[in-house]
């Protein structure tokens, strides 16, 4: 018992376990609320699935940052540490703004959710206007399927900032994976 006791590194191992125990509590807690306002706005699994699992990498992210700090890193370590990798970031995602773009842009898809699958939209693009029905809507993009049968995908950074007229709404309990 008294090694117990004499253990140098306890107060870190009892904040690092209590640390991953809110992560846990995070984690679940998280994804009931997610689930819970999917089932409200009657969303389909895979969608909240996604954002389930986005919000689950930045606790994660958040639960090592604590680890980190509770183990005794300098401030100016982790200062400079995180600094650096948001610069190697920032630089290699420069030419990848687009996917960062698409993800937000689903993300914010999800939680203000202005359409459904099997609606059908009008894009109100004044250099190329497109009109179709939505099949799909992914982490990146959507897809969606004109009167010609053609499937298009179109990107969710656009749908963003491009006015959609909400031609047809319809609910049709389907599933899909993906």
């Amino acid at each position: 018992m008294l090694k117990f006791i004499d253990n140098p590194y306890l107060h870190e191992e009892i904040l690092t376990f209590i640390t991953i125990c809110i992560f846990f509590i995070l984690r679940i807690a998280s994804s009931e609320i997610v689930r819970k306002f999917a089932k409200i706005n009657e969303s389909l699994e895979h969608r909240t699935n996604l954002v389930i699992k986005y919000i689950n990498i930045l606790i994660g992210l958040l639960a090592i940052i604590s680890i980190v700090i509770i183990w005794g890193v300098k401030r100016e370590q982790i200062f400079l540490f995180i600094s650096s990798l948001f610069a190697v970031i920032g630089v290699a995602s420069f030419a990848q703004w687009s996917i960062l773009s698409n993800i937000s842009a689903g993300i914010i898809l999800f939680f203000s959710y202005p359409f459904k699958i099997g609606d059908k939209i009008k894009i109100l693009d004044k250099d190329f206007p497109l009109e179709g029905e939505i099949e799909d809507i992914k982490a990146f993009y959507i897809v969606l399927k004109n009167n010609d049968d053609e499937r298009i995908t179109y990107p969710n950074n656009l749908l963003m900032q491009k006015g959609i007229l909400l031609i047809k709404h319809t609910f049709e309990d389907r599933e899909f994976t993906d």
